[in-house]
């Protein structure tokens, strides 16, 4: 009797498997957003203050926290005390405000730096349709 020698293909199928074990996690690269489908809601009154990172038109960052005061940071900066917030505050919001004339790529990096900070997830603030219209 002739039978089938199945070990070749089984030898295929598990390096299959390893490559695509190994390719699997390479290709879900990114930065988890929020997004709002419809309307944003404006931030409940009774949640913790946020802690908001701007992106200004030139491309530099600001961050504003607790005490409403703006600084200016670099990369750096902005992950040692993003960190260092997020690690004293669990559950703060984490929100960033990019001028609309700033470079995606920048907004995007940020973001990246507030994820490697402990961020849970990142919020955008925007203006809402009226107040655009209105110049404010």
């Amino acid at each position: 009797m002739s039978e089938i020698n199945v070990v070749p293909y089984i030898d295929v199928m598990l390096v299959l498997l390893v490559i695509f074990m190994i390719t699997a996690p390479l290709l879900t690269q990114g930065v988890k957003v929020n997004l709002v489908e419809a309307d944003a809601k404006p931030v409940e009154s009774d949640a913790k203050r946020p802690f908001v990172v701007s992106v200004e038109s030139d491309g530099s960052l600001s961050i504003t926290y607790d005490d409403d005061r703006i600084q200016q940071v670099d990369e750096q900066e902005l992950l040692q005390k993003s960190t260092a917030i997020i690690k004293n505050n669990p559950g703060i919001p984490v929100l960033i405000k990019g001028d609309k004339a700033v470079v995606y790529d920048r907004v995007v990096q940020a973001m990246v730096i507030l994820q490697q900070a402990g961020a849970p997830s990142v919020g955008l603030i925007t203006r809402p349709p009226e107040q655009a219209a209105e110049g404010r």
